[in-house]
């Protein structure tokens, strides 16, 4: 088939990610010596720069990193909990039946910085100062601003004049920042130099150098500043109302970015790894296993009944993500049965010929499942920034997250999914150039439920991730932004690349879909039963099709929905080849 831009093939290393300019850094770090963990690294901190409106320095980083010396997967959980003082009891007093989309309310730990510290530390080879000297340069002398980045700050120029006049003195210095103009922001480039200094400073080592960098930022002059700003003062958020925060300096001191083993599902010769339940990232492996049994390698890509089935089973699964998935440390998440085959058998055997309009979540072991809240929207018309801007009425993705996948020569693979700490989602912290995360808003007001509320509890992020190994060898890393999309464009992706043969370049362009059948993770937390959203390239016999089956087709732009970036290995460790997302216009692969 016809693609817009070729599939990348090389054997010394690829990078492919939601923004040329982090996939330029990563490719220019692995040209100097270092491996993927340190591109991974440096091409992080450089997006928190080059997309503030998709990601921040405050923000979360599930990052998911092959080790090839030691044929290891393992989990960088870069998802900071809730502040100890965040509890029910807390947001009733306030009169709150919900965690405000924006604001200080909604801040959790920041995850990122320590994440990205951590996978450079443990894996990584190059110095702190050639892992962060791209971020500095690049909020010193400025980047070139996207569309989307435009049209958010256009979005909140009211909120911040009116409201969050920190935020204000940041990005509408001189108005709202115009795309393909440049925009530099020196206050964070002054607070990632002070970290370098004082690092650098304080260690011996590399490794002293990388661990100081994360004791300035949660146990130095970056925590004070970030308490200080959430305990004296109050915003305006979605409740219409201002209020404070609730993260303290002792929530910053002890938070560090685990390390954890991933769960993982066989799928056709394939075996996909994942980030366990503290993300929806195992919804993916749900799907798989109900799709295990449905014969879509004799279907074409764009058929009618591809699309029914694989609607259907997302149904099935993101009901069990809403019933069952929470933080594994806080609550016990019966996800041994969720993955097993005979519960995807059970399941499977709902599916009909036509389009469900029910919220179905099973009962794994026997076990009830909980009521979903069911909430009356309050009126946030006047706060832009709230949720994630992940979809628009119209369709169009309009930004929210980013993702990164690298492999280098020596087959290390990393794939990451940076989040949140949005400019739009809390006001800026003057001190240091960027603003809290508003991840708690994804929590539930409930004791009762998995994702309920309680202090150094990790929200579901819809966050995810994934690698893939086929023949003993680890071949896939990809993912895409989009809420609550990311585990549906991305399992599109990965069926059509390993059932209909595409190469990673046809899988990424071809027309996708999803539905939003089920609660959103993010405020207000609607949900459109039966509804699923195709892009316009669909024939209309397709939609036609799905419309007799009783899916409420919503048909969105020609290019419209994700931002897949993927690399594979196909040696040991190469050849590799890699992949970009045409949609949104940032996204870009380089290699060689």
């Amino acid at each position: 088939m016809f693609t817009t831009r070729p599939e990348l093939q090389g054997q010394f290393g690829m990078v492919s990610s939601t923004n040329w300019i982090a996939s330029a850094v990563a490719m220019s770090i692995l040209e100097r010596g270092g491996n993927a963990f340190d591109a991974a690294a440096a091409s992080g901190l450089t997006l928190q720069v080059a997309e503030p409106h998709l990601n921040g320095p405050a923000s979360e980083a599930p990052i998911m990193a092959y080790i090839a010396t030691d044929d290891a997967v393992k989990v960088v959980a870069g998802q900071g909990p809730a502040p100890a003082a965040a509890t029910i009891s807390r947001f009733e007093q306030l009169g709150l039946d919900r965690i405000p989309g924006t604001g200080l309310l909604a801040a959790c730990v920041p995850g990122a910085f320590d994440a990205w510290m951590r996978l450079a530390l443990e894996y990584g080879r190059l110095e702190l100062r050639e892992l962060m000297a791209p971020a500095i340069s690049y909020a010193t002398d400025g980047i070139p601003v996207p569309p989307t980045m435009e049209a958010t700050v256009r979005k909140v120029e009211q909120l911040f004049r009116e409201h969050w006049t920190t935020s204000a003195s940041v990005w509408l210095k001189a108005g709202v920042p115009r795309h393909r103009s440049w925009f530099s922001n020196p206050t964070l480039a002054a607070t990632y130099t002070r970290i370098l200094t004082e690092a650098e400073a304080a260690g011996r080592d590399r490794a002293g150098r990388i661990q100081a960098a994360r004791d300035v930022f949660y146990r130095g002059f970056v925590a004070e500043a970030i308490a200080d700003f959430a305990q004296n003062t109050a915003h305006m958020d979605t409740s219409g109302e201002p209020h404070g925060g609730l993260i303290t300096a002792d929530d910053l001191a002890s938070f560090e970015a685990p390390i954890e083993e991933p769960l993982s599902v066989d799928y056709h010769g394939w075996t996909v790894y994942k980030p366990d339940t503290w993300s929806q990232a195992p919804v993916f492996l749900q799907q798989l296993k109900l799709l295990e049994g449905v014969d879509l390698a004799s279907l074409d890509p764009d058929d009618p009944l591809y699309v029914h089935q694989v609607m259907e089973s997302a149904k099935l699964a993101f009901a069990d993500r809403e019933a069952w998935y929470g933080d594994p440390q806080h609550v016990e998440v019966p996800i041994e049965t969720l993955l097993s085959s005979a519960y995807a058998d059970s399941r499977r055997a709902l599916i009909s010929e036509t389009a469900s309009l029910d919220f179905r979540p099973g009962s794994p072991d026997g076990r009830t499942p909980p009521a979903v809240p069911q909430l009356v929207a309050l009126d946030s018309t006047a706060m832009g920034g709230a949720g994630e801007p992940t979809v628009s009425s119209e369709g169009q993705v309009v930004g929210d997250t980013c993702h990164i996948d690298i492999v280098d020569h020596e087959g290390n693979m990393v794939s990451a999914t940076p989040s949140g700490g949005w400019l739009q989602s809390s006001p800026t912290i003057p001190e240091l150039g960027f603003p809290l995360g508003s991840r708690a808003q994804m929590f539930w007001l409930d004791a009762d439920h998995p994702n309920g509320l309680a202090g150094g509890k990790r929200p579901r992020t819809t966050l995810s991730c994934s690698l893939a190994r086929h023949d003993g060898r680890m071949r896939l890393s990809f993912g895409t932004p989009g809420g609550d999309g990311q585990d549906q464009w991305s399992l599109i992706f990965f069926l059509r690349y390993v059932n209909n043969g595409l190469n990673l370049q046809e899988a990424i362009e071809i027309p996708t879909f999803h539905t939003s059948h089920f609660p959103s993770s993010f405020f207000p937390r609607a949900s459109s039963p039966g509804e699923i959203t195709v892009e316009a390239r669909f024939s209309k016999p397709t939609i036609d099709d799905l419309v007799s089956r009783g899916h409420r087709v919503k048909v969105a732009g020609d290019w419209s929905l994700g931002r897949m970036s993927a690399v594979a290995a196909d040696g040991e460790p190469g050849p590799f080849r890699a992949a970009s997302d045409p949609r949104a216009e940032q996204g870009y692969a380089i290699g060689r």
